[in-house]
């Protein structure tokens, strides 16, 4: 039998209530282990809301601290970074650093990522915008399916009729569009079809290269010439449903105003902003010679005054990075912090070392984040009607498998655990349809025969992701 836990419910205390040791609450949620990490992240994360307290003379003074964080592959260094960003409502980019290194790279140059950061902030406030005016676009939007259903009443010509008359019209009408108006709510009118007048699209947005690299800008015509060309309409002819959809969506768009949007956007990426470089370790250390990698050194100085603090520009204004708080992350295996330029070190004054995770951590994270691959597997089956279950001397089992491939393969963490699931669940997730309303209990001896080839044949490459 399935036995689904309740979800544990969210602080609630808002953002800027939350103590350090809540935030580490939080984010034990959705990461096993890795306290040092969360500690660090989650004392960052305070001191933002310590700074918004501060005046703003002494706040512009007040830098984050950025943090490196070293360990092996699937340990949790994004995930703790991902999940800090939503708990806190920040925008939130991941980016390689190691791309900025591709022979023959063509492309943005590193300031792309303030840019990018600035395009995910405000496409978070739209939609927070958007949440604010749905109700009242969809109240103006059925206003206006209405008015196509059953047209406003014309206006009288030649002898008016009497005020009697007139009244009875108006009820008569009202009646109609009220009627018109519950079958329009019940779906009954999904089908009619009705014509909506249509806005034409812009015109495509252009690629300008600079001697920065290709920055990305939207040329639009009509707005370069305003006299020239005008907002050109066509009529559709569509289902209601489909009309509904657009016109909600075009209410939606005339209630939100963008310039407000775009303003807000920019002050949360620069306040709250979090980017996340990966790989940071792909970069450490001076040339040696010619060869690929002989841009790893230039890359630390094009990326180090992005993390000290310089102004970008977007085509949203210009964006100060002074405040962002940035978190690198790498496995540093060849490499070590202290091999990147002094200069990028001192802006990542934060060190904090991830564990490689143990046969305990890989049982913990079966079993106990919200999102744990128990949990998914289970929610998976349960939509055919197959009662999925794991015993406890199962989950031992996966945990150990997990660990004996990880230790003689190339170690990926956490992800080795969807490579042996799979291999487990193969066979009863292809037979799935045909198990309707079957209870399947996974236990320990079932595990050892469908993974018993990991050790029968040592033959591990298969398993490396």
């Amino acid at each position: 039998m399935v036995f689904y836990l309740p979800e544990s419910v969210e602080a609630a205390a808002g953002y800027d209530e939350l103590t350090p040791r809540q935030i580490v609450t939080e984010l034990d949620k959705h990461v096993v282990g890795q306290a040092a990490a969360k500690r660090s992240v989650a004392v960052a994360l305070r001191n933002r809301i310590r700074r918004q307290k501060l005046s703003q003379e002494l706040a512009e003074e007040i830098l984050p601290k950025n943090i490196i964080m070293i360990g092996p592959t699937g340990v949790g260094k994004t995930e703790i970074a991902r999940r800090l960003a939503r708990l806190a409502n920040s925008p939130f980019l991941k980016v390689e650093a190691s791309r900025f290194t591709e022979v023959g790279y063509v492309g943005r140059d590193v300031e792309s990522m303030i840019r990018d950061l600035v395009e995910i902030s405000i496409d978070m406030v739209r939609e927070e915008k958007l949440e604010e005016v749905a109700e009242k676009a969809e109240q103006n939007a059925e206003e206006r399916l209405l008015d196509l259903l059953l047209p406003p009443l014309p206006p009288t010509r030649g002898e008016k009729p009497g005020a009697e008359e007139e009244e009875r019209q108006r009820e008569q009408y009202q009646r109609t569009r009220e009627k018109l108006r519950a079958q329009l709510r019940e779906g009954k009118l999904d089908e009619r079809q009705v014509e909506v007048e249509t806005r034409e699209r812009s015109f495509p947005s252009f690629e300008i290269i600079s001697s920065q690299g290709i920055e990305e800008m939207d040329i639009n015509i009509k707005d370069m010439l305003p006299g020239l060309f005008g907002q050109r309409t066509k009529k559709r002819r569509m289902r209601v449903n489909e009309a509904m959809d657009y016109l909600v969506q075009e209410e939606e768009n005339r209630l939100i105003d963008m310039d407000q949007v775009t303003r807000a956007a920019v002050e949360r990426a620069e306040q709250s902003g979090i980017i996340f470089v990966d790989e940071i370790d792909k970069i450490a250390g001076r040339e040696r010679g010619h060869g690929p990698d002989v841009s790893r050194e230039g890359v630390q100085r094009d990326i180090l005054p992005i993390v000290e603090g310089t102004t970008v520009n977007t085509r949203y204004g210009m964006v100060r990075t002074d405040h962002i708080l940035f978190i690198a992350a790498g496995a540093f295996h060849v490499s070590k912090p202290s091999d990147l330029i002094p200069e990028l070190q001192g802006r990542f004054p934060i060190r904090v070392e991830l564990n490689s995770l143990t046969v305990e951590d890989f049982i913990r994270i079966l079993k106990e984040p919200k999102s744990a691959l128990v949990k998914q597997y289970t929610a998976l089956l349960e939509t055919e009607e197959i009662k999925l279950s794991f015993t406890d001397d199962a989950l031992e089992e996966i945990a150990k498998y997990a660990a004996l491939v990880n230790e003689q393969t190339e170690n990926i963490g956490a992800r080795r655990l969807h490579t042996i699931m799979e291999k487990l669940l193969d066979e009863i997730s292809f037979e799935g349809p045909d198990l309707k309303k079957k209870v399947v209990r996974i236990d320990g001896e079932y595990v050892q025969k469908q993974l018993a080839d990991i050790v029968k044949n040592q033959d591990l490459s298969r398993y490396i992701l």
